[in-house]
């Protein structure tokens, strides 16, 4: 009798696997060093091994997939369930064992090398916005200490460091000069390699079929696209729109009992960078449905007039989730509707 179904704890340098027969016997559950890992799949049958979807799980599944297993990754918020009690490796691997072989369990589609690359790209873009942000706020609190004041905005600042980098100072100690110098010349650092990672970006969009078909999308940009590509793949592991949207966290939750419906805000579960996207695309559309609304979806308009910016902002993020699903899984352009 062979192991049919694998739970494999991921960690740095010891993993550990818990393994069970068709009867369900458990048949091990041991720590594997991390050079052993490979060796120690190569000399089983193939079976189901279930993984954890954190990091290093895309690398490893697709390594045991090369040795013929069948790899599922499982959101760990849905494993969690699965453990008895306490915490440890092999309570976590039991645990894993036992949710992969759910028939409801959702999974994670394992990405390529490819899509990584692309979300390595988004990912250290994401954080040198934040590094800007976080700079830009020191700039102007260490200013405002002299009564220096910088009109909001990002360019604002640019415009100010420029500047100062050109010898437009205001009269300040020398000692606080050289601060101020430091950080203006980080500021613009830190935007030139934003700039450089978003034409990164667009080359990307250009090349991937994909992308060029999410963007046919109002509202969908290069950055969205290609994000939105880079992590659900061909989105075939959604059954409908609306399960893509309450993945991004975009719909409501349900607290309905006893025959009442009780739905309240957004639950805000799953991809956050992308569910963000979405939102700052939709409020920048807002802008021009205001500014043209006869040239817009009358839909847009009528939710526009009943709801705030921010809520209006979300539930069009929510229809735009709708419509990019049914874009990937047709594998063709987005046809604007005619009444």
């Amino acid at each position: 009798m062979h192991v049919t179904t694998i739970g494999l704890d991921l960690a740095k340098n010891v993993f550990q696997a818990h393994g069970i027969y068709k009867d369900g016997e458990v048949a091990f559950n041991r720590a594997i060093r991390r050079a052993q890992v490979l060796t120690f799949f190569e000399r089983l049958e193939p079976c189901l091994i279930g993984i954890e979807a954190c990091g290093t799980s895309h690398h490893w599944a697709r390594e045991l997939i090369k040795l013929g297993h069948n790899v599922k990754l499982i959101p760990p918020v849905y494993v969690k369930p699965y453990v008895k009690r306490g915490k440890s490796d092999a309570v976590d691997a039991e645990a894993i064992c036992e949710a992969v072989t759910r028939p409801t369990m959702r999974f994670v589609e394992v990405k390529t090398p490819e899509q990584q690359a692309i979300l390595a790209v988004h990912r250290t873009r994401d954080l040198i916005v934040r590094q800007r942000t976080q700079t830009i706020n020191m700039l102007r609190a260490q200013l405002a200490e002299f009564g220096v004041v910088i009109p909001q905005g990002i360019y604002h600042a640019l415009a100010f460091a420029k500047g100062w980098l050109n010898g437009e100072q205001p009269d300040l100690p020398e000692v606080a000069g050289d601060v101020i110098f430091g950080i203006c010349d980080q500021l613009l650092f830190l935007h030139s390699k934003i700039l450089g990672y978003s034409s990164q970006m667009n080359q990307i969009a250009k090349s991937e079929k994909r992308v060029a078909l999410l963007r046919t999308i109002p509202g969908v940009g290069p950055i969205t696209a290609s994000a939105i590509v880079a992590t659900v793949g061909s989105g075939k592991q959604f059954n409908n729109g609306r399960e893509f949207a309450a993945w991004l966290g975009l719909t409501p939750i349900n607290k309905s009992s006893g025959g009442k419906e009780r739905l309240g805000h957004i639950s805000k579960m799953g991809d956050q960078y992308i569910r963000r996207l979405l939102v700052l695309g939709m409020t920048s559309r807002i802008r021009s449905i205001r500014a043209e609304p006869e040239k817009f979806d009358p839909w847009f308009a009528d939710i526009l007039s009943r709801k705030p910016s921010k809520v209006a902002a979300v539930a069009m993020a929510n229809k735009t989730a709708r419509m990019i699903l049914a874009v990937l899984i047709r594998n063709e352009p987005y046809k604007v509707r005619t009444v």
